[in-house]
């Protein structure tokens, strides 16, 4: 009885030793993914924003014509621009399960490219520096409250209810303020977005964790993959908010 207890707890650290070494992998994909969504929306974004600066100026662009500009950021279709992202990302969430692995990377990467357009803006509005800044700024705090978020032993699953419901809001705000155009607005929905993408930082740090070691667990390795991606698509959006969040009262206009 004896020799079979040291067999057991022998196995089960084995077991958790291999949980570990495989959580580790899983956090690395996970960053990874990400860091390369961050770089394609960066990319394009910078693009796509210089050529607005420059076209505005009447100086030559890069890429797109003075006249795409115009259509992409004056007329209607700049509303598209605006909410295409939102509609994709809602889309992808309900739709991952059906995709393959491939199938969701490569989305995930549309997405994040269709996101650069989207906040190109900002490179024509804000001073390169500011941005730099706000993006040091950010990818510090980003660090800080997602290693908090690995490492607490505090089960910090109960605010995922009132951080969603506070995304809501600033979703519905942000879209009624576009007609409303009120600065006191716009300093309250950065100011509370700021803290809301900060705790789900951490939340969806620690539900990224928590997810991989329940499927290790459970032997569903199939699905971690996807379940990669999706971690990715949290802290990716985690970051960008917060970054866009944290310009409103770092960025320096141009």
């Amino acid at each position: 009885m004896a020799e079979y207890e040291t067999v057991r707890r022998a196995g089960a650290s084995a077991h958790t030793s291999a949980i570990d070494v495989g959580l580790r992998a899983h956090m690395n994909r996970v960053y990874s993914l990400m860091s390369v969504a961050m770089l394609i929306t960066g990319v394009i974004a910078y693009v796509v924003g210089s050529d607005l600066a420059a076209a505005r100026l009447g100086q030559e662009t890069m890429l797109l014509s003075p006249a795409i500009l115009e259509t992409m950021f004056t007329s209607p279709v700049r509303y598209i621009i605006m909410f295409a992202p939102l509609a994709v990302v809602f889309a992808f969430g309900a739709g991952i399960n059906r995709m393959s692995e491939n199938t969701a990377r490569l989305v995930f990467m549309g997405f994040a490219a269709l996101m650069g357009l989207s906040i190109s803006w900002i490179f024509a509005v804000y001073t390169g520096i500011s941005i730099a800044n706000t993006f040091f700024v950010t990818a510090i705090a980003f660090g800080g409250l997602s290693a908090w978020g690995y490492t607490t032993k505090k089960d910090i699953s109960g605010w995922g209810s009132f951080l969603i419901m506070g995304v809501i809001g600033l979703i519905v705000a942000s879209v009624v303020n576009i007609w409303l155009q009120s600065e006191a607005i716009q300093f309250a929905v950065s100011a509370i977005g700021v803290l809301i993408f900060a705790g789900l930082t951490a939340y969806d740090t620690q539900k990224i964790k928590n997810t991989y070691i329940q499927m290790a667990a459970n032997g569903q390795t199939e699905w971690l993959g996807k379940a990669a991606i999706m971690g990715a698509l949290n802290l990716y959006l985690d970051f960008l908010n917060m970054f866009m969040f944290l310009l409103q009262f770092m960025g320096n206009r141009n």
